[in-house]
């Protein structure tokens, strides 16, 4: 029998050790038993892992599924909203030379990528149709330049009027409304304040008869003399059937009023004292006669127009609608701009003939060589100017608000990092696939040539930043539509009792947790998480943001 020894009492001689009751006896398992005992616990395992399988199956059966309510706090914090996008680098200045006719390649004086400045020589290239162009352009604008001219002097006669005081003949009736065409006469006007007479003279007095000289003229029809004075003299060689030889002088005398042109006169001039007299008497002319005539096709509007009328110089004698005449001029002025743009084309092709650089700047693209033959409509070569870059980008409807000409732009160009400036925003926008976007041009000094021209590259800019603002994760914020129609933003705070701003909301389909409550905020800007809230909810406020779902065994 075992001894079981106490280590209190051992190594106490009083006290004497007691027998132990007698131990089981420990049973041993055959072999058969143990490998029965680790199949039954091979056959628990699976069930158990089928069982659990089945609840995963089958939702959770032998457990239960449970939501958890997403909440935030509202804070203090910093946002900084980024717009990035992508635009393409062209040259600020750039001119691109075209040769419109076809010609020889003479020369090239220059290389692709060479730097030229402005007046460099670039090539010569011989073109006889450039010449051609050039002559047969100047000559048609100066055939439309001809006609303008004419009509505009014409249509000033849309108000017809005397040139000269005097007295109208032959007068044609006119009335209102009646058609008068170009070149059409109305009336004959004449100057009857002086009357002339042509008088024929022996050149026995020749140097002795001169103008400014008084003379005496007699009217045997009114039987009266009148004083007159020799205008001028002219030595011209009338032979008469007599054999005389004869020269002509101009007589002009006062009309008292009772002259009229055909009278018959005769003028007596005094030569060393002794009277002579012309070879044969004349008849009176008027001093002037013209005839009026419209200068414009159109419709007489009024006319003044009668037989022996006593008119002033510029007094109006026939009104005159010229709308056929004014469009006429519209249509040749509209000739005359086409004209001149061919006239100014053609000297700019000829002028590629020996081109020089337009323009400082990197020979972006050359395409001819000596001996060339150029065909018409041939791109020579571009000269750009790529020290300053433009890039031509578009921003979204989002960030449209928040851009503004003057910001700083970061550029990326396969890793190559450059800076400009916004230097516009439209405010014309187009739309694909329901987004607005408005084109944004930005400027970048490019004197080191980080940017290549011509290809794309990869802008960001900070558009707005808040060092300390209220913030909420994006998750929190949502904008509903209201019975009305309006849209609103709002969060859903928590509270015991719907807060004085909270909102009635129609049923949005989504499931709100018991003491939420709709109230409307100002949000401002955004970045990938985070929102700003300007106004609505203060610091500290509990949110709402989802429904969390989670698995709990049962």
């Amino acid at each position: 029998m075992a001894e079981v020894k106490d280590p209190v009492l051992e190594g106490n001689d009083t006290f004497q050790t007691e027998a132990a009751p007698a131990a089981p006896e420990k049973k041993t398992l055959s072999k058969k038993q143990r490998r029965k005992r680790i199949r039954t616990l091979i056959i628990v395992v699976v069930l158990l892992a089928a069982a659990f399988a089945a609840w995963k199956l089958l939702g959770g059966k032998g457990g239960s599924g449970s939501k958890d309510i997403g909440m935030e706090t509202v804070q203090y914090g910093s946002i900084t909203a980024q717009v990035e996008g992508t635009g393409t680098v062209k040259a600020r200045n750039s001119e691109t030379m075209i040769l419109t006719t076809p010609g020889t390649v003479l020369d090239v004086m220059v290389s692709e990528g060479d730097l030229v400045t402005a007046g460099q020589p670039l090539f010569t290239i011989d073109s006889p149709a450039a010449k051609t162009a050039v002559e047969s352009a100047r000559s048609q604008v100066e055939g439309y330049e001809k006609q303008l001219a004419s009509l505009r002097k014409d249509i000033a006669g849309l108000n017809l009027a005397a040139t000269y005081s005097g007295k109208l003949l032959d007068v044609v009736e006119k009335q209102p409304g009646d058609a008068i065409s170009k070149g059409e006469k109305v009336a004959t006007l004449v100057d009857d304040t002086k009357m002339r007479l042509t008088q024929y003279f022996s050149y026995a007095y020749a140097g002795e008869i001169k103008a400014g000289q008084t003379a005496t003229v007699s009217i045997p029809a009114l039987m009266t003399t009148l004083s007159g004075t020799v205008e001028s003299v002219h030595m011209v060689s009338r032979i008469t059937p007599e054999g005389s030889k004869l020269f002509e002088a101009t007589v002009v005398v006062t009309n008292p009023g009772t002259l009229t042109a055909d009278m018959e006169a005769s003028a007596s001039l005094t030569v060393g004292g002794e009277a002579v007299y012309p070879y044969e008497s004349g008849k009176l002319e008027y001093n002037r006669s013209s005839d009026l005539c419209s200068t414009v096709n159109g419709t007489v509007v009024s006319a003044n127009l009668l037989n022996y009328l006593s008119v002033s110089g510029g007094q109006v004698l026939v009104r005159i609608d010229g709308q056929d005449s004014e469009n006429e001029i519209f249509s040749i002025e509209q000739s005359l701009e086409e004209a001149q743009k061919t006239l100014e084309q053609a000297e700019k092709n000829l002028a590629n003939c020996s081109a020089v650089a337009p323009i400082d700047g990197k020979v972006i693209g050359l395409s001819v060589n000596v001996g060339d033959e150029i065909q018409a409509n041939t791109t020579l070569v571009t000269i750009s100017d790529v020290n300053t870059v433009t890039i031509s980008a578009q921003v979204d409807e989002r960030n449209i608000s928040f851009v503004q000409p003057g910001m700083s732009v970061e550029l990326d160009q396969w890793d190559n990092i450059a800076y400009g400036t916004v230097d516009t925003v439209s405010l014309a926008s187009t739309v694909t696939n329901g987004v607005a976007s408005y084109p944004m041009v930005i400027s970048a000094d490019n004197s080191e040539g980080t940017l290549q021209v011509n290809s794309s590259v990869t802008y960001k800019l900070v558009a707005s930043q808040v060092d300390s603002c209220l913030v909420l994760p994006l998750q929190a914020v949502r904008t509903v539509t209201l019975d009305t129609g309006d849209m609103q933003t709002v969060v859903y705070v928590q509270a015991d009792s719907a807060p004085d701003n909270a909102i009635e909301l129609p049923d949005t389909g989504e499931e709100i947790p018991a003491g939420f409550y709709p109230v409307p905020v100002e949000i401002g800007i955004s970045d990938d998480y985070n929102v700003e809230i300007k106004s609505g909810v203060e610091e500290g406020t509990t949110v709402f943001t989802q429904m969390i779902t989670s698995e709990v065994w049962g």
